[in-house]
């Protein structure tokens, strides 16, 4: 039984899960803190089950899902677009490099000022923010991408009469895969991080709001147990695109193509 736990990835993470779950409970039911510090897990269940049967946990959910996918869409184009302008000349790659040093260690709460300057509060605002968040990760990592694809990789691709838009999607995009890949994934994070964050400052827009903005409500009426679903269903969606999503997109190309070491599950 723990050698197939051990050696199944799924199986491994399911039992460090299930692992702090267990310590989480034993911690609620010593009785030093109160439900409305820490609830234990029956009041969070009962509480994400009340927020889900009445809709309102699902409707928060997919609002942050589409602003998240706008912020996603904005983001990438604005960094292939970047990162292509990096590669016609040294002097737009000293620009890209630049602007990348400069905002890239800037959190995206530190522009909030800002963006209520120049968008106001709401919608806008919040998108404004999740593209800072998601744009500087996925240049930098690009942009190290196509640096890394060696002379050889374009000389061939030259050779078999790959030009300009063709070389970089036929030579230059595949190899720098894994890095474009890895800076996905730190978009994708932060973008959540950011989007609770902004939710939670701004408020709702136009009469929504996402997850940030059920999480601050839920505080604010100090409906402990309701904050942590919500903060639980953010776990799980994190943990499903990583081992779903993510780990698929993994197997369909930077695995089949050699490019990474696969470990045995």
């Amino acid at each position: 039984m723990i050698k197939k736990i051990y050696d199944n990835k799924i199986a491994r993470q399911a039992f460090f899960i299930l692992l702090l779950l267990v310590i989480w409970q034993v911690v609620a039911n010593t009785g030093r803190y109160s439900e409305l510090l820490f609830p234990g897990l029956p009041s969070i269940w009962q509480a994400m089950v009340e927020s889900i049967s009445t809709g309102e946990l699902t409707s928060y959910t997919q609002y942050s899902f589409y602003l998240i996918g706008i912020a996603l869409g904005i983001g990438t184009l604005l960094a292939f677009v970047l990162t292509a302008l990096s590669m016609i000349s040294e002097l737009f790659a000293d620009f890209v490099k630049t602007i990348t040093t400069i905002f890239d260690p800037l959190p995206g709460v530190a522009l909030l000022p800002i963006a209520l300057l120049w968008f106001g509060i709401g919608k806008d605002s919040i998108i404004f923010i999740l593209v800072h968040s998601i744009l500087w990760p996925l240049v930098l990592n690009t942009y190290t991408g196509f640096r890394s694809v060696s002379r050889t990789q374009l000389e061939v691709g030259r050779n078999i009469g790959l030009k300009n838009l063709r070389l970089v999607t036929s030579v230059m995009v595949p190899s720098a895969f894994p890095y474009i890949l890895t800076g996905f994934k730190i978009a994708w994070s932060n973008s959540w991080r950011s989007l609770v964050a902004a939710e939670m400052i701004f408020g709702a827009s136009g009469g929504q709001g996402g997850l940030g903005w059920l999480i601050y409500q839920k505080r604010f009426f100090l409906e402990t147990p309701a904050v942590f679903a919500a903060l639980f269903v953010i776990i799980l969606i994190g943990i499903l695109v990583e081992n779903v999503f993510f780990v698929q997109i993994e197997k369909w190309t930077v695995q089949r193509w050699g490019m990474v070491i696969q470990r045995s599950d």
